[in-house]
């Protein structure tokens, strides 16, 4: 899987999806997150990642898909996840931190949840991807985190289960993990607590990176 996952970086550090060369920042994101948690980082070079990720930095403070694309709260999750991991947060001024900050602060809405980019709905998923970037760089309390609470608990199945997008829809599964995700990121009663950069329970980071070690 290694092997495969790094055949995929591009001389300019990106990644391609498949074999069929679309590019896209989340699938930066998921090669450098698979290849860390496989210990196998030095098989691509990430200088050249490090590089391209910064390259999709907006003048507004958020990130696109691609350099020069619309900035929106997934990808400014996936691109500051990225410099996470390879360590290189600190390529980000003090000053560049708090405008990604503010733009993500400036998703939540008069609902009290959280939008993908301005004028849009509020949607339970961008609970993870707004508030994973936010405690990253430390700032969840920029966001009223009462009323996104409450704003995630709304739309809850109460007959069914699961969480959905917003109160009065269908919940699935996409919106039940990411909704679970950002309650345990405010702190919501005995959630395990969610690693921000890995999305996974933050106890289980060491626990891999060591099981990786001993092959």
């Amino acid at each position: 899987m290694d092997l495969v996952v790094a055949s995929l970086q591009l001389e300019d550090g990106s990644f391609q999806g498949d074999q069929y060369g679309e590019i896209d920042s989340r699938f930066v994101f998921t090669a450098i997150q698979t290849l860390s948690l496989l210990d196998r980082l030095s098989l691509i070079n990430t200088d050249k990642t490090v590089e391209w990720i910064l390259r999709c930095k907006n003048f507004d403070g958020g990130f696109g898909l691609v350099p020069g694309a619309e900035s929106h709260a997934a990808q400014i999750f996936v691109c500051v996840g990225t410099l996470s991991i390879l360590n290189k947060l600190d390529l980000l001024s003090a000053e560049e931190k708090d405008t990604t900050c503010w733009w993500l602060a400036e998703r939540q809405t008069k609902s009290g949840g959280l939008n993908g980019r301005p004028e849009k709905l509020p949607d339970v998923c961008y609970s993870w991807w707004v508030l994973s970037a936010l405690a990253i760089f430390k700032r969840l309390d920029w966001i009223d985190g009462d009323k996104l609470r409450a704003f995630i608990l709304a739309a809850q199945n109460e007959d069914d289960g699961g969480i959905a997008d917003r109160e009065g829809d269908e919940a699935d599964v996409f919106h039940t993990i990411f909704g679970i995700a950002g309650l345990s990121l405010l702190g919501y009663e005995d959630l395990e607590l969610i690693d921000p950069t890995y999305c996974l329970p933050a106890k289980m980071i060491p626990r891999i990176k060591n099981f990786n070690k001993s092959y």
